[in-house]
This record gives structure tokens, C-alpha cells and sequence, in this order.
């Protein structure tokens, strides 16, 4: 990823993928059961950064989200999401060594509040996660969640 080129069709994989999550989640994360959910990073701040590029999202790789059936689920699915806009910086910082110095608000995470919005998410997390029958479906999900990322990838990379 040498270009603002190359980048804008990363974040095609990215946006394609943190909408159907997103899309999945919605019934279940909802601002009752994660207060600050719209202050959370989200697949518009991808699409912003898209189209700063000079990108568009007209034609985008396909992804598939696993299929969520409740609020523990969702969150689980959530927290990849979230793991990823924690390393962020640091992919701001790559970036910056290629010369891409726009389009970088969505891994620019949360800045300084990055550590409050993390432990308010797991907060969160854990209090749905009490029940330890619960738990290994969860981490299931996560699990999954993670994986299907990865695929969206894949004929990215294979173009490039």
C-alpha cells in the first residue's frame, strides 16, 4: 500500500465489511445498551475517507458479517470492530511514511479518548457477558467475526 490509490481500495474492504457488521448489529447495539454509540467510529468516517481519496463506494468486495441473535452477540461481533480502530495510529503512522497523509479519520480512532472509549466498551461487554454459559458462543462469534474480516480481503490483495 504505496498510494492514496492503493489505500482507497483498502478502506473499500474496510467500509464493504464494517457496514455489514454494522447492518447485522443494529437491532441489538442499540445507545440504551451502549450509551455512547454515536460517538463510536463507524463505517461513515470509512466512506468520508474513501471519498477524500477520490474514491467512491460503487463497487465493493463482498462481505458477510456472521449472523448475530442477540445483544451479546452483537457485541461480540462489535468488538472486532472496535479491537481494530484501537490500532489505528499506527496505521496512520505507515501511511504517513508512504506519503498518504489524508483520508486517515477512521484509523485516527478516538485520540486521546481512545482508552476511556475501550474500557467503556468492555465494560459494556462484560456486564452482558456475565453468564458463563454465554460465553463460549460469544467468542465464537468474535472468532468468526475476525475471520470473515480476512475474507474481504482476499481478492484485494490477490489484485495487487
Amino acid at each position: 500500500m504505496r498510494s492514496e490509490a492503493d489505500y482507497a481500495e483498502v478502506l473499500k474492504g474496510f467500509y464493504a465489511y464494517f457496514r455489514a457488521v454494522e447492518d447485522n448489529i443494529a437491532p441489538f447495539v442499540t445507545a440504551e445498551v451502549l450509551p455512547d454509540l454515536a460517538e463510536r467510529r463507524n463505517s461513515s468516517y470509512i466512506k468520508n475517507d474513501i471519498e477524500t481519496l477520490g474514491g467512491n463506494v460503487d463497487s465493493l468486495p463482498e462481505a458477510t458479517a456472521p449472523t448475530v441473535n442477540n445483544v451479546l452477540e452483537a457485541l461480540a461481533s462489535l468488538y472486532v470492530l472496535e479491537g481494530s480502530i484501537m490500532g489505528g495510529p499506527y496505521i496512520v503512522q505507515m501511511l504517513n511514511k508512504y506519503g498518504v497523509n489524508k483520508g486517515t479519520s477512521f484509523f485516527e480512532g478516538y485520540g486521546e479518548n481512545s482508552r476511556e472509549m475501550w474500557a467503556g466498551f468492555t465494560a459494556v461487554l462484560n456486564k452482558y457477558a456475565e453468564d458463563p454459559a454465554t460465553y463460549d458462543h460469544a467468542v465464537e462469534i468474535a472468532n468468526q467475526t475476525f475471520y470473515n474480516f480476512g475474507d474481504v480481503f482476499t481478492p484485494i490483495t490477490s489484485a495487487n
